[in-house]
């Protein structure tokens, strides 16, 4: 299964290496990784998707997270209202006789040719991880002939009072 944490960093150079490095030497396979700033200036934000098949794993990682110096806060989003978001860019062949049906099948998923050649069309598209798939999944009979993602990128759902919603499963510890 899927877990995904947000994990808010100092923005210090080295710190996506030894963040990395941590999984790897614990052998957790990243599914995806996004990091960018966020509204403070010097605080970095990491969305990462593991997967991770029990509890006591996930706790172990959480654990492990929050030895890192760097480490601020980390919460295990997996289970709560949040809004997810990926973005794909898709090359795919299209000569022109196929190119208004490729439109009419990317319409429905907001997504747009960015970028035309003779023979095919790159197509961008934001959304939750399983409409970027189902995309996907439809344009592999064209022939892709080059796919990039940018991983999952998420933050909790603010609630009706306009704060962050109910309380997550954070693994608050002392640093």
């Amino acid at each position: 299964m899927n877990r995904v944490f947000a994990v808010t960093v100092n923005n210090h150079t080295g710190v996506l290496n030894r963040i990395t490095g941590l999984f790897l030497r614990r052998d957790f396979n990243i599914q995806s990784i996004t990091v960018g700033a966020t509204e403070t200036e010097g605080i970095s934000r990491m969305t990462i998707v593991l997967n991770v098949d029990d509890e006591r794993v996930t706790e172990q990682v959480v654990k492990q997270l929050y030895k890192q110096i760097d480490v601020l806060k980390v919460q295990d989003i997996t289970d709560i209202p949040t809004v997810a978001r990926e973005l794909v860019l898709i090359r795919v062949n299209s000569p022109l006789a196929t190119r208004s049906e490729l439109t009419t099948l990317i319409d429905p998923f907001r997504a747009s040719i960015i970028d035309v050649s003779r023979d095919s069309v790159t197509i961008q598209a934001v959304g939750s991880p399983e409409k970027v798939e189902a995309l996907i999944f439809l344009l592999q009979p064209y022939g892709i002939k080059e796919l990039a993602r940018t991983g999952v990128t998420a933050v909790q759902r603010a609630n009706e009072a306009g704060e962050a919603g109910r309380p997550s499963r954070n693994f608050v510890l002392s640093i």
